[in-house]
This record gives C-alpha cells, sequence and structure tokens, in this order.
C-alpha cells in the first residue's frame, strides 16, 4: 500500500516536471487559492455568519428600552450586524446625519475584514486558465521546434508526446481555476448577503432608537 502511494507521488511530481515552469507555477498558486478558501470558511464560521435570528431577543430588549441588557448580549456576538447595533446604540444622542456616519464607518470596516483575500482568489481564478494556455503553447512550440531538428528522421511519438505534455499545463489550469472562481462567488455572494443583513440591522435598529425619544 505504501508503495502504491510512492509510486503515485512519483507520477504527480513527474507530471509536474514535465508542464515546464508553467506547472510549478499552477501548483503554486493552487495551493495559494486553497488555503484562502480555508481560511475564509474558517472566518465566516467563527463570524457565525449562518445565524442572524439570535439578534430578534436583542431588538425586543432595545424596544423595552433594556439598554444595558441588549448591551450585554451584544458584546459576546461576532457577527458583523452586532457591530452595527453597538454603534448605533452607543452614539444613539447624537443626531440622524453623525449617528449614520459612524455606522457607515463600522460597516465598511466589517465589509473590507469580510472580503480580505477575496480579490488575490478572483485573480488566480482568472489567471490560471491563461497561464495553462500559455503553457501549453510553449509546449506546443517546443515540440514542433524538435520535429523541425529531426528533419527527414521524423518520429510521430516526438509530435505526439510533445503535445499531450503541453495540454498538460491548460488542463491543470482548469482544475486550479474551477474551484477557485466557484469558491470565489460563494464567498461573494456570503459576503454580499452580511452587507444586506446589516443594513436590515441598522434600519431596524435606528427605528427602535427614535421611537424611544
Amino acid at each position: 500500500m505504501e508503495n502504491s502511494e510512492i509510486e503515485q507521488s512519483l507520477d504527480l511530481i513527474s507530471l509536474v516536471l514535465k508542464g515546464g515552469p508553467v506547472m510549478i507555477i499552477l501548483l503554486i498558486m493552487s495551493i495559494i487559492s486553497l488555503a484562502i478558501i480555508l481560511l475564509k470558511l474558517y472566518q465566516f464560521y467563527r463570524s457565525e455568519l449562518y445565524s442572524s435570528n439570535k439578534f430578534i431577543p436583542i431588538f425586543k430588549l432595545l424596544k423595552k428600552n433594556q439598554i444595558t441588557q441588549a448591551q450585554e448580549l451584544l458584546n459576546p456576538i461576532i457577527h458583523p450586524s452586532s457591530k452595527i447595533i453597538l454603534s448605533i446604540v452607543h452614539n444613539k444622542k447624537l443626531n440622524n446625519e453623525d449617528r449614520e456616519n459612524e455606522v457607515s464607518i463600522v460597516g465598511e470596516k466589517q465589509i473590507r475584514n469580510l472580503e480580505f483575500l477575496l480579490k488575490p482568489l478572483e485573480v488566480i481564478a482568472n489567471i490560471a486558465p491563461l497561464l495553462g494556455l500559455l503553457g501549453t503553447v510553449i509546449g506546443m512550440i517546443t515540440a514542433f521546434s524538435k520535429l523541425e531538428n529531426a528533419g527527414s528522421k521524423v518520429d510521430p511519438s516526438i509530435l505526439a508526446g510533445g503535445i499531450w505534455e503541453a495540454l498538460l499545463t491548460t488542463a491543470f489550469g482548469l482544475i486550479v481555476a474551477i474551484p477557485a472562481l466557484g469558491a470565489f462567488y460563494w464567498l461573494d455572494g456570503k459576503v454580499d448577503k452580511v452587507r444586506e443583513e446589516m443594513r436590515h440591522a441598522a434600519i431596524t435598529t435606528n427605528t427602535i432608537i427614535k421611537n424611544l425619544k
């Protein structure tokens, strides 16, 4: 069993080496892409983005003017909406314009934190197929160059071997790009959902605060 695993690892390494420098770059990009995806999944899970119903009892406390109790419930919550609600509560004595400015600053900071590293993931998803295509073109040029140098002693295996080695980079580029692009759109969609939840939390909290005055 161990020998077969070692052989598979060696085969994978040989494939990467046959693809040339472009293949190595794509391998590095795949590692970076995987690291970003895992890091963002952990961040989103830790930020409790999957549960926004916990704010319902907080809104009920605010409606009863139980500000201190509401703050005690909000403090341990990591969800970005909690920071929005706390900002409004802390700045409830400000006029509407100043309070909205404070909330905008807090909201932008939370969104930037969620969007961190999403842009590099998008770049990898867009560049990987192009790099794969570049590797294929370089490989094809090399294969036809070998064929030309062979002169009258043309061996079809030279061309066939060169072509399949060249196509490796295109295939690997797509393997890197497809999951990266899918993950980017999913994560970006999650950020959009949180942005909408923050907006809803801000509107609800502002309405409650105004009614308390």
